[in-house]
């Protein structure tokens, strides 16, 4: 990309789409486009078919997606496959279409099977059995990575895919009814803190191991793969680095400043036991995550903090 390049970013008002915009700002990119759901309907071919042919981007970054944590991901399975697949498959065709000269599709860690090696090399992919609780949701997202593949394949297109770990950060879901567990518990010790509970509970046992990278991050990790990777098969992007979510409850709670208790409820399901990405093909193609996790979280309840309305 040169800084004239005309760049769709769809998704610009979620956790990544917001970070990537933000990123090229930062860069100098002078042609970023954007579209509210409201403009541009992704689950709409026609919608989409239209915004393509006017705008003509060259680069597009595909980030918009229905996403949650595990009350979402396994009450809501319909939703998550129906629109992820809309999505994915108009803006790819699409990008296809019109002749977009690279698309990078963003995917999710829970494409790997539930008991999988760890950590978790790209290699594994469709080697075992998936996490039940989010089967639907890593089924539309291997789709998506196996299309970008087989448009490559057929059509000559360019078109990568990106596997980041969980995510937080600048703009998150806090709705304890559909976000992930960083951004929950930052909301439940809060609460907590602001109303004087005596005691927060947390979903299941608190034994899982998780990675977490925050959003700033991935976007610098994203803009890096557009101008330097051009392989066919998916990367991962995360720190290669975990936590256990008993140790990252502790540690959220320190940095809000709640005094009481963690209750963990182990009547709540964990999901998959262990979460860590192989990074080694990222870092060798030359990309590295720069940002602590305790920096990262005190950075986002910072900001959670500025943006509570």
């Amino acid at each position: 990309m040169d800084l004239n390049s005309k760049i769709f970013v769809a998704g610009h008002r979620g956790l990544v789409g917001s970070s990537i915009v933000r990123k090229l700002q930062r860069d100098g990119y002078k042609k970023i486009i954007t579209r509210t759901r409201e403009e541009v309907n992704l689950l709409d071919f026609s919608s989409v078919r239209n915004f393509f042919e006017k705008e003509r981007p060259e680069y597009a970054f595909l980030a918009a997606a229905k996403v949650g944590g595990i009350l979402a991901n396994s009450s809501q399975k319909g939703d998550f496959i129906y629109q992820n697949l809309q999505i994915q498959n108009n803006v790819i065709h699409n990008a296809y279409l019109s002749g977009v000269k690279k698309l990078l599709f963003l995917g999710s860690s829970c494409i790997y099977p539930k008991n999988c090696p760890q950590p978790i090399k790209e290699e594994y992919l469709l080697s075992g059995y998936l996490e039940e609780t989010n089967d639907a949701y890593a089924i539309a997202k291997i789709a998506g990575l196996v299309m970008c593949r087989s448009y490559n394949n057929q059509y000559k297109t360019n078109f990568i895919s990106a596997m980041p770990t969980n995510l937080y950060g600048y703009n998150d879901n806090f709705n304890l009814q559909t976000s992930h567990v960083l951004p929950a518990l930052m909301k439940k010790f809060h609460d907590a803190k602001i109303y004087d509970q005596k005691a927060v509970t947390v979903w299941g046992t608190g034994a899982p191991l998780r990675e977490f990278l925050f959003v700033e991050d991935l976007a610098e990790a994203l803009v890096f793969l557009m101008n330097n990777y051009n392989e066919d098969t998916h990367i991962n992007v995360g720190t290669g680095r975990d936590i256990s979510i008993k140790d990252l409850a502790y540690l959220i709670k320190d940095i809000v400043g709640f005094k009481g208790e963690v209750v963990f409820d182990p009547t709540k399901p964990d999901g998959t036991p262990r979460k860590l990405l192989d990074v080694s093909k990222l870092e060798k193609a030359g990309w590295k995550a720069q940002t602590s996790l305790e920096d990262g979280i005190k950075a986002t309840y910072q900001w959670f903090l500025d943006n509570q309305k």
